[in-house]
């Protein structure tokens, strides 16, 4: 799920984007993006003054970036004690996998008809590494290509405010749990076979509602598989809904 990760800028910005965003905006996407690589991982803890050396500018527009990202829940802030990267919840991830399932499902059929020959190779040429990758099997490579896959295809979803809301659960996953992948290895074979079947039916110009209803059936399925890894007896009552 990744190469760089979706909707997350950071000091990876090029100079042009760069330069369209303020302080406080620059200080968000720096300090999310590494949330989201987990290198500040959960309960790392976040001193302004040595972030705000690192990017050049004042405490103040860190201490703002640091409100946003408390507001959305990666980040977490006592007085007298300071702000650390929120601890893994597993009942969060449950609620982000299922919010993606629906949200990136709709943004994936918005973006079908508008995805061209050369993004549709892209994403098989990304799924065929992960095909590859099934033989000497490594989590954080095959969910960092997992991202890629998942970002050509919504990334032309023309509703700007679903793509904001689909880049901020996503990156919100990689703080919770960086690779499913790891509790759920036989997950990824049938990961790259919904792939690739997610691709034909944009080829073939089938119904958008069956496409967002694959899209979504994929990443239900991944959140199934870890419920019932994870937490088998509670899985075992919730799928039997």
């Amino acid at each position: 799920m990744e190469g760089e990760v979706p909707g997350l800028a950071g000091h990876a910005v090029s100079q042009a984007d760069d330069k369209t965003l303020s302080k406080s905006q620059r200080a968000y996407h720096y300090i999310k993006e590494r949330i989201a690589r987990q290198e500040f991982t959960p309960g790392y803890r976040l001193v302004l003054g040595s972030i705000a050396g690192e990017l050049d500018m004042s405490v103040v527009p860190v201490r703002e970036a640091i409100r946003q990202l408390e507001a959305e829940g990666l980040v977490t802030f006592e007085r007298n004690v300071g702000a650390h990267v929120s601890m893994v919840d597993d009942s969060q991830y449950r609620f982000s996998m299922q919010a993606l399932s629906v949200m990136e499902a709709a943004a994936i059929a918005l973006a079908a008809r508008h995805l061209s020959a050369d993004d549709i190779s892209r994403a098989r040429a990304v799924n065929e590494r992960m095909t590859a990758g099934l033989v000497d099997f490594e989590p954080h490579t095959f969910t960092a290509l997992n991202r890629e896959f998942h970002s050509i295809l919504f990334a032309q979803c023309a509703n700007p405010r679903m793509l904001e809301l689909v880049n901020a659960e996503w990156a919100r996953l990689g703080h919770l749990r960086y690779s499913t992948f790891t509790f759920v290895p036989g997950r990824a074979q049938e990961s790259v076979q919904e792939h690739e079947n997610l691709l034909l039916l944009i080829e073939a110009e089938a119904p958008l509602y069956e496409i967002e209803k694959a899209a979504r059936h994929h990443r239900s399925a991944t959140l199934d598989a870890f419920l019932i890894h994870e937490h088998p007896d509670e899985a075992l009552r919730l799928l039997s809904f």
